[in-house]
């Protein structure tokens, strides 16, 4: 179990309705505030009692000294760390590379549910960072400048082609960008050599997969390989890109989020 201080943000609602807790697990290049932006308060107010983990090295979270050392293991250990200090059992709710820290954690772990949002594929990321590459290849041009904290005016035009709905104005997701920052490059290249990793059993509890139309990160016709693994009920939400939580089209995610967890 991980020995390094971690951060979980607690969100109770006002008045609970009863129902598992929520703990949510950020992305990479992003920590916990991408998801106290929208999500939380919509869920709140359902009365959903509501946690957000900062991975170690990110966030307020401590390790970002050592953050390239973190692998996707570590992670995991922090989702154990997690769930054993919450009050009863979560419904656990990743989103890009949270998705396989939650699935990591449920290979021995236990959780009321699963909503794996914006999902790396089971084929891993070498395919998609390809094709992204050539349709895009001022993406990784870009990447660097992002996460130094010294992006350009291309910097955050190229990041919000690739991360956001193209519903979204681009002068509206200047207020993100402070969210982004580095990544651990051995958990980044553990995605990519994803489908030679262990993968476990997987525990027969409610699972829900969703990802928006215009993803440009994971397209949406990959959702179906996640989907059919945990044999899930799966969402696309139109018109929407990677960053769900925060796109225009929040409302219709966190709408179907609430909608699946009411049936659990």
């Amino acid at each position: 179990m991980s020995p390094r201080k971690l951060k979980i943000h607690r969100h109770p609602a006002a008045k609970s309705n009863g129902r598992p807790p929520l703990l949510f697990i950020h992305g990479g290049y992003t920590h916990s505030l991408c998801w106290q932006v929208n999500f939380i308060p919509f869920l709140n107010a359902q009365g959903y009692d509501c946690y957000a983990l900062d991975l170690s090295g990110h966030g307020a979270s401590s390790g970002h000294e050592q953050l390239d050392e973190f692998g996707l293991a570590d992670y995991t250990d922090d989702l154990i760390q997690a769930v054993a200090e919450l009050p009863a059992l979560p419904v656990l709710i990743g989103h890009s590379m949270g998705t396989l820290v939650a699935q990591r954690y449920l290979i021995d772990g236990k959780a009321a549910g699963v909503a794996l949002l914006s999902p790396v594929p089971p084929t891993g990321t070498g395919g998609t960072a390809s094709r992204l590459a050539l349709t895009n290849p001022a993406f990784f041009e870009e990447l660097p400048n992002a996460i130094s904290g010294t992006p350009t005016t291309r910097t955050l035009q190229v990041m919000a082609q690739v991360y956001f709905s193209p519903d979204m104005p681009f002068e509206d997701t200047l207020q993100f960008m402070p969210m982004i920052g580095s990544e651990s490059e051995t958990a980044v290249s553990e995605m990519v050599i994803l489908p030679f990793m262990r993968t476990g059993r997987r525990p027969d509890i409610p699972a829900l997969v969703m990802g928006g139309s215009e993803d440009q990160v994971f397209p949406a016709s990959l959702l179906f390989f996640t989907a059919l693994a945990w044999r899930a009920k799966s969402v696309t939400v139109e018109r929407a890109g990677h960053m769900l939580m925060l796109d225009p089209q929040w409302r219709d995610a966190a709408g179907a989020l609430a909608d699946w967890l009411a049936t659990i």
